[in-house]
């Protein structure tokens, strides 16, 4: 007979991969998690896992454990969530995966109200420039710029957003001018490195028509720092250029470009009302940030 905190041993090898990777999420060193895998299989009778230089696979009996140990898991959360706190308040802790224009200029303000009501939450905002695995519990939910077309997720549209060409004020005085498209191809274009575009919905290059970009990075706010440097034009999100004053847009009549942000979670947690309320708190909290940043670039345009 296996016990939870065997089972939460478990989940996390299965999820990282590795032993040293659970003992990080657990708080536990990786000899201590080994002795508890070896202790759950000795007690279930099977072997779990099969080691390779790649780390821990799953092994036959392994796989069909999982889905019992995430329901089990499931309903203990279950169970706290109704047994603890006040009504309406949330706690404990949320991680939330987002590429990283949305982790920087949206979800610090958003994260900081979402603190601010439930003081017992505590918020992760982990910002890399890649799709998040759920599955292996990389966050809690996750943002992301395209629908992902497969996978045992729950999806949600959260809002579009606007996108423009820009450059810095004192770039645009010192260089030739630009007042269509076709002036475009004299000038130094700033984005992101080609082959390290991880969605499709991220390759602007195509429409400023330029075939190559000068000074290239896979970070927004790299990107957005070298253009207040004056280093040449890019694409940037709108919701972005109030944290960057030196910046202006131009060409908006001829390129401007709508994307979108989509809520992922993983569809087990359709059982659990917290994650369900936290995830409509914090898609409200965007849309408005999303709605607010933008009217101040309209306003001042």
């Amino acid at each position: 007979m296996a016990d939870w905190d065997d089972l939460r041993v478990f989940l996390a090898v299965a999820r990282s991969e590795s032993l040293s990777g659970a003992g990080r999420a657990l708080k536990l060193d990786a000899a201590t998690v080994g002795r508890r895998i070896a202790r759950l299989e000795a007690a279930l009778g099977v072997q779990l896992f099969v080691k390779s230089p790649q780390g821990y696979a799953l092994a036959d009996a392994g796989a069909r454990l999982l889905p019992h140990a995430e329901h089990a898991e499931q309903a203990l959360a279950g169970a706290t969530e109704e047994l603890s706190g006040a009504a309406g308040k949330f706690s404990g802790q949320l991680r939330i995966g987002a590429p990283d224009g949305c982790a920087n200029y949206l979800l610090p303000q958003v994260c900081a109200a979402l603190c601010d009501a439930h003081p017992g939450l505590e918020i992760q905002i982990v910002a890399l420039p890649r799709v998040f695995n759920l599955s292996k519990r990389e966050a809690d939910m996750a943002i992301a710029v395209s629908p992902p077309a497969a996978g045992r997720l729950t999806v949600q549209k959260l809002t579009d957003y606007r996108l423009h060409l820009a450059a810095a004020r004192d770039y645009l005085s010192h260089n030739a001018p630009i007042t269509r498209r076709a002036d475009l191809p004299g000038h130094r274009m700033i984005g992101y490195i080609p082959d390290m575009i991880f969605d499709k919905e991220l390759d602007y290059l195509g429409v400023t028509g330029a075939e190559t970009v000068a000074l290239a990075s896979n970070s927004v706010p790299v990107q957005l720092m070298a253009l207040r440097a004056g280093a040449g034009i890019g694409i940037v999100h709108d919701f972005a250029l109030p944290f960057a004053p030196e910046l202006t847009r131009i060409l908006t009549d001829e390129i401007s470009l709508t994307r979108a942000f989509w809520l992922i979670r993983h569809a087990d947690d359709q059982r659990s009302e917290r994650l369900a309320r936290l995830s409509e708190a914090l898609g409200q909290g965007i849309r408005r940030e999303v709605a607010r940043l933008e009217k101040l670039v309209e306003d001042h345009t």
